[in-house]
């Protein structure tokens, strides 16, 4: 466990975590591990829930979507990935069936370590991300032959022909039987299994499928991996989908980590020391070999260069079905297993600083890059040209077009800036002023006209894209204020150090709303019900702490009089204050403190301490009703 802290402090996968700590603990380290057979058969069902994981998600219409790259650079990316690396293991006088095994376990990318990589960096649904979701894909789906195919091909080449076709013909008729009738009695067994109501056993029944299926494929002489993945595509057609999910989720995690750890120990350190030099060609020939053909493959489906790059740079490194296949291969030399082992793990070890250099890779060496970003910047400068005190969108999902909306009730002006190309066109077609362009980048913050903006509004529940972003706010319009979106309460002190206006946690308005539909419904009277919101949210929220007492409010409540108010102090010439800084004024003790200072039109947010005031400024006090009028008194005439 303490590796993985580590290790995710990093940001590494975990992956590589368990693979450090089977490498510590193995035969060949500190020797901790003393019964690995046992080990590694409890680590087999790791590889079982993996692949019943990846059933789940396997959706025919998500295929048909994504059919052209999937079996089109999915397809050509596996195969002729296989080929090459095939024939140059054969140059070395290894053997064809060895070659085709191992080309199959190097032709697989890591789906956890870059699908992370693609959701933290927002390039989900940008072109390159597209693409490598679609190989992904495809290579999760050819895990599946390469599992029938590859225990075959260690076998004598008289024998090959005939065991390879007996293989194939089992998992047709075992795949069409569990297919024919699984499909009509899966969906009628979770019903009747639902009715019981009882989490234990609707998860005792996944695992009595899962497990059940594994042993069906194993008996017809096939691998438990392959009756997971099955059995995980039978249940991805019911409405139980996402519950089963979340019901394995910690199963195949902990499983997967011990499947990891048993690979780990296999990893000898004395054996690598000796073979570095091979084992570093080896891992220089699969990331050039991997990214040239992802490269040439996307550039010539249509892709522009600059994505047909990234594109072969992300997709470059190994992955985590290559252990599983390596898995399969029955008598692989000593020496083989360890420089296969070690370039799977050091290439998902650099996949994510490829990932990182990426970029910059691609601006050095596509000049067309640079007038496409050029072009891109353009666009959304004329777009917010004619805008003035407008805001700026920082997301346009759902949250961001309610806010477009509020907004566009009140006629204030606002540019949206968002990564998904179709909802960008869709909306721009239907006439919300929405444009292409990553927020994490200062460039594109400037273009939206963010010198002139009244606001910055993050529609996106994402703290280092939150940071990104005020920090490019702090340093070119430290005076503008920034709302950003978070998940909970965790991120709210970090954001509101790194300069955001206010925090808006979903988890704290979520259960606002939850509460008080509850309270009207048991019989609580709705102004108490507001009343006891809105204490919650001043608590929370600094922009609505207080208020502005008015005329009418002289009708309310003895409570209401010792609510937190606000109160407006014009600095007039000959004030007390003027010259003298907050902390100077010492307001703390009156119980009273300094909620904003408008200056020439410009309003800053919980000014600092040493802030010195001006003749003109308008002091905000907040306090209660006594506290106020001290204040007050102390500003314009002690």
């Amino acid at each position: 466990m303490l590796a993985v802290v580590i290790f995710r402090r990093f940001n590494l996968p975990p992956v590589l975590a368990y693979l450090f700590v089977g490498s510590l603990i193995g035969p060949h380290a500190l020797n901790l591990m003393k019964d690995i057979h046992s080990a590694e058969y409890l680590a087999e069902f790791g590889v079982v829930f993996l692949m019943f994981s990846i059933g789940l998600e396997f959706s025919l219409p998500k295929l048909y979507a994504m059919k052209r790259i999937v079996f089109g650079l999915g397809l050509m990316q596996v195969a002729i990935t296989m080929a090459l690396v095939s024939v140059l293991i054969m140059l070395f006088g290894i053997g064809w069936q060895l070659a085709i095994a191992l080309g199959g376990v190097f032709a697989m990318s890591s789906t956890a370590v870059l699908t992370k990589l693609l959701v933290e960096r927002l390039q989900l649904d940008s072109p390159h991300g597209r693409e490598v979701m679609g190989v992904l894909l495809f290579q999760d789906l050819a895990v599946v032959p390469l599992l029938v195919i590859i225990p075959s091909l260690t076998q004598p080449p008289e024998k090959l022909a005939m065991l390879l076709g007996v293989a194939l013909l089992k998992a047709v008729v075992v795949l069409a039987v569990i297919l024919v009738f699984g499909q009509r009695l899966m969906r009628k067994w979770f019903h009747f299994v639902a009715r019981a109501k009882s989490s234990e056993v609707f998860v005792l029944n996944v695992l009595l499928i899962t497990l059940s299926l594994a042993t069906v494929t194993a008996l017809a002489g096939l691998s438990l991996a392959l009756g997971a993945f099955v059995a995980g595509m039978l249940i991805s057609e019911t409405e139980y989908k996402l519950q089963v999910e979340e019901d394995i989720k910690a199963f195949r995690d902990v499983l997967m980590g011990l499947f990891f750890v048993t690979i780990g120990v296999k990893l000898d350190l004395h054996v690598l020391v000796g073979l570095w030099w091979e084992i570093l060609l080896a891992l220089l020939a699969l990331l050039v070999i991997k990214a040239v053909v992802v490269g040439l493959l996307s550039w010539r489906l249509g892709s522009s260069p600059g994505n047909a790059i990234r594109a072969g740079l992300w997709l470059c490194a190994g992955g985590e079905f290559g252990f599983v296949l390596l898995g399969e291969i029955l008598r692989l030399p000593r020496e083989i297993q360890q420089i296969s082992l070690t370039v799977l793990v050091l290439s998902m070890l650099l996949a994510p600083f490829i990932v990182q250099y990426s970029e910059r890779l691609v601006m050095r060496f596509v000049a067309s890059e640079w007038l496409m970003r050029s072009m891109q910047l353009t666009k959304i400068a004329a777009q917010s040209m004619s805008a003035e005190k407008h805001a700026i969108l920082c997301g346009f999902g759902r949250n961001g077009q309610y806010m477009a909306r509020f907004l566009g009730q009140e006629g204030i002006s606002y540019v949206a800036l968002d990564l998904d190309p179709d909802r960008v066109h869709e909306a721009a077609t239907g006439g919300e002023n929405v444009v292409f362009g990553d927020v994490g980048r200062k460039e594109a913050l400037v273009a939206a006209g963010l010198m002139r903006a009244s606001v910055v509004i993050v529609t996106v529940s994402d703290t280092p894209l939150s940071e990104k972003i005020l920090h490019h706010v702090q340093e070119l319009r430290p005076d503008l204020p920034v709302v950003v979106r978070t998940a909970d309460e965790r991120d709210m002190e970090r954001l509101s150090r790194a300069g955001a206006a206010e925090v808006v946690p979903e988890a704290l308005e979520a259960s606002l709303m939850l509460a008080s539909h509850a309270l009207v419904l048991v019989g609580v009277p709705v102004n108490r019900v507001l009343k006891r919101i809105r204490q919650t949210r001043s608590q929370r929220y600094s922009l609505l702490r207080g208020f502005y007492r008015g005329i009418t409010d002289r009708d309310h409540d003895e409570d209401e009089e010792q609510q937190p108010r606000l109160h407006s102090v014009l600095l007039i010439p000959g004030a007390a204050a003027i010259g003298r800084t907050l902390d100077d004024l010492n307001l703390d003790e009156l119980d009273c403190e300094v909620s904003a200072i408008r200056r020439r039109g410009i309003r800053a947010m919980e000014p600092a301490p040493e802030t010195l005031l001006e003749e003109g400024d308008v002091v905000v006090v907040l306090g209660l009703p006594e506290g106020v009028s001290a204040a007050e008194e102390r500003l314009l005439h002690k």
